[in-house]
């Protein structure tokens, strides 16, 4: 079937040039309809990207403020060898008098305080209260808030990125962003690289047309460059942003246990014969945080350990690895508190591949993988992103109409590009999209909802205009 882009008699009477010529209008037809997808992501999805884009800029730069601010809390002098954790513990259990225990974390270095983690009632879901010790005469230097590991200053700017600091409601906004950057970088990338490929420019695709005239054409070729050169990183930060995101993370957590890669924890139950203690009953004895430590080391674990006291008599402590940068350390083990034998280990290298891949994608996105490099990274891939939506609105800005009739009328926005491309696909090409397209919308929920939206105001202003136009005819 010869579509209606092959009009002339040329076209229609050579059989062998009809293949090519549907090809071009399907071609152009995608285009046109990606382009329109384009246009209403960028003018409505562009604030939740601006406002992810800044609060993540911000957020780049935590880890240097936190250890300013924090600097009398995270750092000590080294006086001799360090005090027992036990003696540690207890020092930060006086200075949290109402606190349930946690965990304890290790300094990463002789300069470090050791971190004592509390739960304590009244402050936030998820948060914690953290007694900072001095490892060398178990003083405690101060409490704060935190959550996680961040200290109360990237917690602020962590909970302002995620949701706005509006709770569950706020997460609405970020799961938005993630699901559409996606799309939004995803098709700027083939309608840019198609456009600049059939002009055969290839210093023009990678590069701004810096001598392109000044206006709408300028404009256009900074947006693809530059998105073009952030796409890769763009495309990895959506992908993370959706694992914890509320509904689409839910999916794919369920997605990840059915296909036996959930990311793995080690087992914390003791067997009995494990924890009767050297006089052979229950509860003999309990060799202590200093005895967990001692043991998780000789087991080849090293640099910040976090260790978890036993839940109840039948559990162990559990001293994990906390190193989130290059390379990863994250091999955990349980440590029977009545025997010091190691019941159980987990390494990092037996993580399934989804799990590793999860982790360390998450860890890029927080800026911890390569430690300052990340951060840098990161804090370009903001700034890119938030100039090409300076560019994109520009750009429709560009678009108004500046002549004729409209010119004397109060200023307008920029026209959309044509509707009506999917009429230009063929049906076995536009049905499998649609069933994809709606099988991503399940899975993504806020990307459906927003399309779906796009969809009836495209019914709605194009069914009203054509109800105008027969008026304006007759007039």
């Amino acid at each position: 079937m010869v579509t209606s882009t092959a009009t002339t008699p040329e076209l229609e009477e050579s059989p062998s040039d009809a293949p090519a010529t549907e090809a071009t209008g399907t071609r152009a037809g995608i285009r046109a309809l990606l382009l329109r997808l384009h246009f209403y992501a960028g003018v409505f999805i562009a604030p939740f990207l601006l406002v992810a884009a800044v609060t993540g800029l911000f957020y780049t730069a935590m880890p240097q403020v936190e250890r300013t601010l924090y600097q009398h809390e995270l750092k000590v002098t080294p006086d001799g060898d360090p005090d027992r954790l036990a003696v540690q513990v207890a020092a930060a259990k006086k200075a949290v008098p109402d606190g349930e225990l946690v965990s304890v974390t290790t300094g990463p270095g002789p300069e470090d305080s050791t971190r004592v983690v509390f739960e304590e009632p009244g402050l936030k879901e998820g948060y914690t209260r953290t007694a900072f010790v001095n490892p060398y005469d178990h003083s405690v230097l101060g409490t704060l808030e935190t959550f996680g590991q961040w200290l109360p200053v990237r917690a602020w700017f962590d909970d302002l990125h995620r949701n706005l600091h509006l709770g569950d409601f706020g997460r609405n906004y970020s799961e938005i962003a993630a699901s559409w950057l996606w799309v939004e970088v995803g098709g700027g990338l083939v309608l840019w690289i198609g456009m600049r490929r059939s002009r055969r420019k290839l210093r023009g695709t990678l590069l701004p047309d810096r001598s392109a005239p000044a206006g709408r054409r300028r404009v256009r070729s900074w947006h693809g460059a530059v998105g073009l050169w952030a796409a890769a990183g763009l495309l990895g930060l959506s992908a993370t942003g959706l694992t914890w995101s509320a509904y689409a993370g839910a999916n794919i957590t369920q997605l990840r246990e059915q296909l036996n890669s959930p990311t793995p924890e080690v087992a914390a139950t003791v067997p009995h014969a494990d924890h009767t203690g050297g006089s052979g009953k229950p509860g003999g004895r309990d060799i202590g945080f200093d005895g967990a430590v001692r043991e998780a080391r000789e087991a080849g674990l090293g640099g910040v350990l976090d260790i978890t006291p036993p839940a109840d008599s039948g559990s162990a402590y559990v001293v994990k690895e906390n190193t989130r940068s290059w390379p990863e350390r994250q091999d955990s083990v349980a440590v029977a508190p009545d025997s010091g034998k190691i019941t159980a280990t987990l390494r990092f290298d037996d993580y399934p591949l989804l799990a590793k891949l999860s982790r360390w994608g998450v860890d890029a996105h927080m800026g911890l993988l390569f430690g300052l490099v990340n951060q840098i990274v990161l804090a370009l891939l903001a700034i890119a992103l938030i100039a090409m939506i300076c560019w994109g609105y520009r750009m429709w800005w560009l678009r108004r109409p500046t002549r004729g009739a409209d010119a004397g009328r109060r200023p307008r926005p920029g026209r959309a590009p044509a509707r009506g491309a999917w009429r230009r696909i063929p049906g076995r090409v536009l049905a499998p999209a649609a069933v994809v397209t709606a099988l991503v919308a399940y899975w993504l929920p806020w990307l459906g909802i927003p399309l779906l939206l796009f969809m009836t105001v495209d019914l709605v202003t194009g069914r009203m205009r054509r109800n105008r136009e027969p008026k304006e005819v007759g007039v």
